[in-house]
């Protein structure tokens, strides 16, 4: 199987609309697979062979798109870089993952790194497709593998909830690096119509909002806080959304509240692991229900362990599509996941209709005067406060109360004067007062890692 050929199988009947918009640009599904065809033949050409490992460097864009497709299409093996990496993140996914090819679409090459390393033997018996950098649940990174028909499968559950159609048009705003596997790959089976907004956001959202009357939305919390106060996006363009889905950080009830306020919308929060798939959407549409990712998703599995009095568990998953092994260091699937369960690192809990809240990853908890703090849902709250662009809160070691909690934070830019007694205020409103961090530091950039996660702040 191959994920590519099932795209192309699955939209026969839709080539003449369009598949991407970047800007003034757009293509067909029929421009698409000819471009996707001349590019393959050149990777074989520069020495491209099945299996081997390719390594991505490209900024989001219609390229972008091409680049991964014409790589699975020769049945290659598609290892993203983020864009904006450091040159040591970069070496050292390559030296890790044992990169064979490197794409620079910046500078317009292709280079043979001619990697000598040999690969385990059921390597190539996985039938690879996709390698991504992960912290893991313990911390240190390492090559996810997905299958093709890993993809196939996790693309066809996640539809259960997202339910895309020939007739949608996506406005994406997430980086593709950490978020291409499950959506973009989706979006490209059902014939929608994908409408690029990173690059010139925000003034390129709101355009396509309204220019490109999109019906679907896939985006993080710091996006919909953007428009729930910006006056440059109408609510009346949401007449015509179906599905704005929430992703890559907790969203809290309150940034749920504000917009719907604007909007009279609920947003969507989804649960999205790159060992695993897209297992959860809240697509119920109770407001009783905000702050949970949802039910979750026919073909998976849920199981919480070491539970505390309150139902709060360790997180563990199992299902179709879930990854095939760890590549650095090599470990199948069957090694680590006892039973077929994923440990995921989270810790949730489940009400009684089976929503799932998720509270925070259990390496990250705050124990503060014995009482639990989860980072996530204080850095929720930070974020929705009017001149905050992100938050980092992070255990302090204290000599009484044993831990204590305290943030960094990034101005949004124009904002220089944060009132202390304001947000402190304001996180009171919101949170219990004990969850507010005691002390604040000004920053300028919050620390991520290479797959784009908050850095934890070593106790």
């Amino acid at each position: 199987m191959n994920i590519y050929e099932c795209i192309q199988k699955e939209t026969t009947g839709v080539l003449k609309h369009a598949a991407i918009v970047d800007g003034g640009r757009s293509l067909t599904y029929a421009q698409l697979f000819l471009l996707v065809e001349k590019l393959s033949q050149k990777l074989e050409r520069a020495g491209v062979k099945k299996y081997q490992r390719v390594a991505l460097h490209c900024k989001d864009s219609i390229e972008y798109i091409i680049l991964n497709l014409a790589i699975l299409k020769i049945n290659a093996v598609v290892v993203p870089i983020p864009y904006g990496a450091s040159a040591a993140e970069t070496e050292d996914v390559i030296r890790r993952i044992k990169i064979d090819f490197f794409i620079d679409w910046d500078k317009k090459e292709v280079r043979d790194l001619k990697n000598q390393e040999t690969m385990p033997a059921e390597y190539e018996k996985l039938n690879p497709a996709f390698i991504r950098f992960s912290s893991g649940t313990t911390g240190a990174a390492k090559g996810v593998l997905l299958s093709h028909e890993a993809i196939i499968e996790r693309t066809e559950l996640a539809d259960q909830a997202l339910k895309i159609n020939c007739a949608d048009t996506v406005a994406w705003l997430l980086q593709m690096s950490f978020h291409f596997v499950v959506t973009i790959l989706l979006f490209l089976r059902r014939g929608a119509k994908i409408v690029l907004c990173s690059d010139g956001f925000p003034a390129s959202l709101a355009d396509n909002l309204n220019r490109n009357r999109a019906t679907f939305l896939y985006a993080s919390p710091f996006h919909y806080n953007w428009m729930a106060n910006s006056s440059s996006v109408e609510a009346q363009w949401f007449l015509r959304v179906r599905l704005a889905v929430s992703t890559a950080a907790k969203l809290s009830v309150l940034e749920s509240e504000n917009f719907f306020k604007k909007f009279n919308f609920e947003l969507n929060e989804a649960y999205g692991i790159i060992e695993v798939g897209l297992p959860f959407v809240n697509t119920s549409g109770d407001k009783t229900k905000r702050g949970s990712v949802g039910k979750i998703l026919s073909g998976y599995e849920i199981e919480l362990v070491d539970c505390d009095a309150q139902g709060v568990g360790r997180i563990l998953l199992k299902g179709k599509g879930m990854f095939s092994s760890y590549l650095s260091p090599w470990s199948l699937r069957e090694e680590i996941t006892p039973g077929g369960w994923f440990d995921t690192g989270d810790l949730g809990r489940l009400d009684k209709d089976g929503f799932l809240f998720i509270l925070g990853r259990e390496k990250n908890l705050i124990n503060f005067n014995g009482m639990k703090i989860f980072p996530a849902e204080v850095e929720a709250v930070l974020n929705s406060y009017p001149v905050i662009k992100e938050s980092r809160v992070y255990a302090q070691i204290h000599p009484i109360h044993g831990e204590m909690p305290v943030a960094q934070i990034v101005l949004k830019d124009g904002q220089n004067n944060l009132q202390l007694d304001d947000l402190r205020r304001f996180i009171y409103k919101n949170i219990d007062k004990y969850k507010a961090p005691k002390e604040f530091e000004v920053v300028s950039e919050i620390p991520k890692t290479a797959s784009g996660k908050i850095k934890i702040r070593e106790k």
